[in-house]
């Protein structure tokens, strides 16, 4: 079965990713579980299919690497700088690397982000699925999702799971 590239991420209502900071604390539902679907959205079942994970520097800079040990991890960089253990830091074109590090036998690979990286991504338009969690939130600013001038991808609504006023929304390309 051929690798999927995976995008999972959280947003505001209005489409930020992270404050200006790269804070994300505000990532938490309503507290009204009146609405919750049956199913549940389980990311530690999503990471058991994923072995690699790619994020951009800053993500990298929050340590969010550590949290993925036991897979590859890709970070996106302008610098030149040694890879270690399990990080491998890609300064260049980085959907060419993981379009080939696709061809390779293996899990799913995880776009973490940040949205300069993902923003590759999309207008490579090489991401399979997207898996978006809406946080009831408007955070007015911060760091956006989309940076524009994107083609245009259609997409199938595959499953929606809502939990705690947060709607977690699955879609793939059709």
């Amino acid at each position: 079965m051929k690798r999927k590239i995976i995008l999972n991420l959280a947003i505001s209502i209005d489409g930020y990713i992270a404050s200006e900071d790269g804070g994300f604390d505000w990532i938490v539902g309503d507290g009204d579980n009146s609405l919750n679907s049956d199913k549940k959205w389980d990311f530690n079942e999503f990471l058991s299919e994923v072995d690699t994970v790619v994020m951009g520097k800053k993500c990298y800079d929050q340590n969010f690497h550590n949290d993925y040990k036991s897979k590859k991890v890709y970070v996106a960089t302008s610098k030149e700088l040694e890879d270690y253990e399990n990080i491998h830091f890609i300064n260049g074109d980085i959907c060419k690397v993981i379009e080939e590090e696709r061809k390779k036998e293996g899990k799913n690979i995880f776009l973490f982000g940040g949205g300069k990286l993902v923003d590759n991504f999309i207008k490579a338009d090489i991401i399979d699925e997207y898996i978006i969690g809406i946080i009831p939130t408007i955070l007015g600013k911060g760091r956006p999702l989309f940076l524009g001038n994107n083609p245009k991808i259609d997409l199938h609504l595959d499953e929606y799971i809502s939990d705690n006023g947060i709607v977690i929304l699955r879609y793939s390309k059709r």
